[in-house]
């Protein structure tokens, strides 16, 4: 585990801090079935003939990944890895677990908590997973909780005018940055040095940036509202043409899509056709104009049953550290997750994914909780950056 600052390490005078490799993953026993990348969709606004291109060749590698090896995969959930991670337990010898969990880890720790109350202990779970599996709610989710972080963007892109020239209010920005969506989407641009060609959803991608990017992507926006020679602007290139670092040989295996996957899968229960999946598309694109342009099949096609995981109130200490303006797990699924299964709300004043552990008053709290079992109702987080 690796821990960021002097105060979340103070974890280490009280507690043993146990990470666990969950099945399908790295020295877990695992498999593989990741197959080719959907078709490209050619730039500019996607079409529904392309969509439907995007749409079957998912559907179609996610029944071959099923097929590939159903008596493993199938029971890769969310309830099985709960049931190993209390296994780890017993072998420690330890009467109950404290969790601290992130992300995806903190529906495994309301699932660890649902279904052994007895053996767990304080539980602190840092942007909440929704309190249910469902691959067309999450897409709705996110587009919604990135259109409404795109409102802050834009007031700090307002107020720093004079730098970024995109508008000094936040509805000037706002109608700068969709006319230039529009226009990328009309005419996309192809410049020598950069492999990726520049669309309307280029655009998308930069207004959804979240804080700690609104510089650089300010910067990129800028500079693509008036880009007119055949090489790309040095921002632009620095963010679309930057390539993946390798990987670094022996280091741990960080995440197993295939476990990802499969995990996501046999628990969804939307699994939308083509109509549905393309009208919800047609509908994210109607109310986040700036910021939606994601398209893709979820779990359909999937061919293992899906296996309902339900998760419920308990008693015992537990705190939901929602961010605010989180992308990645909207805010709103904090407070879903607090109705079906209770605890304390600790709401991050940040959009920052998991930041609670990184930003030093935060994490005073985190160890605090663990210390005492109390804590307050929150922190400021990540701060906003200058340009």
């Amino acid at each position: 585990m690796t821990l960021r600052n002097k105060e979340i390490a103070r974890l280490n005078d009280r507690y043993d801090l146990i990470g666990f490799d969950p099945r399908g993953v790295n020295y877990s026993t695992k498999t593989s079935c990741e197959g080719a990348p959907p078709p490209h969709a050619g730039p500019g606004p996607l079409t529904k003939a392309s969509a439907k291109r995007i749409y079957e060749a998912m559907a179609a590698d996610n029944a071959a990944c099923g097929r590939s090896d159903p008596a493993f995969l199938g029971q890769l959930t969310t309830a099985n890895v709960a049931r190993d991670l209390d296994r780890v337990r017993a072998a420690l010898g330890e009467r109950r677990l404290n969790i601290l969990g992130f992300s995806w880890g903190t529906w495994l720790g309301a699932v660890y908590r649902s279904l052994f109350p007895g053996r767990t202990g304080r539980v602190f779970l840092d942007s909440p997973a929704p309190p249910y599996t469902s691959f067309a709610e999450h897409d709705e989710g996110v587009a919604e909780a990135t259109e409404r972080n795109f409102a802050r963007m834009a007031a700090w892109l307002a107020r720093y005018d004079t730098t970024y020239g995109l508008g000094a209010t936040a509805q000037q920005v706002r109608a700068a940055v969709l006319k230039l969506r529009h226009d990328y989407d009309a005419a996309p641009k192809t410049f020598t040095d950069l492999n990726a060609t520049i669309d309307g959803a280029s655009i998308a991608q930069l207004a959804g940036k979240t804080s700690p990017e609104w510089p650089r992507a300010g910067r990129a926006l800028a500079e693509l509202r008036g880009a007119t020679g055949s090489q790309a602007p040095p921002t632009v290139k620095e963010i679309f043409g930057a390539e993946p670092a390798p990987p670094v040989p022996g280091a741990p295996e960080m995440m197993n899509m295939t476990m990802n996957r499969a995990t996501i899968c046999n628990e969804d229960q939307s699994r939308l056709g083509f109509s549905a999946a393309w009208a919800a598309y047609q509908e994210r694109l109607e109310r986040e104009p700036v910021t939606a342009f994601y398209f893709g099949a979820g779990c359909a096609g999937w061919p293992l049953p899906a296996q309902q995981t339900r998760v419920h109130r308990t008693g015992g200490s537990l705190v939901l550290s929602g961010h605010r303006y989180d992308t990645m797990s909207a805010y709103k699924w904090t407070l879903q997750t607090q109705a079906a299964i209770g605890g304390k709300v600790y709401t991050v004043d940040d959009d920052v994914h998991v930041s609670a552990t990184r930003v030093p008053e935060c994490a005073a709290d985190v160890v605090a909780y663990f210390t005492t079992g109390r804590i307050d109702n929150g922190c400021d987080g990540e701060p906003v950056p200058t340009p």
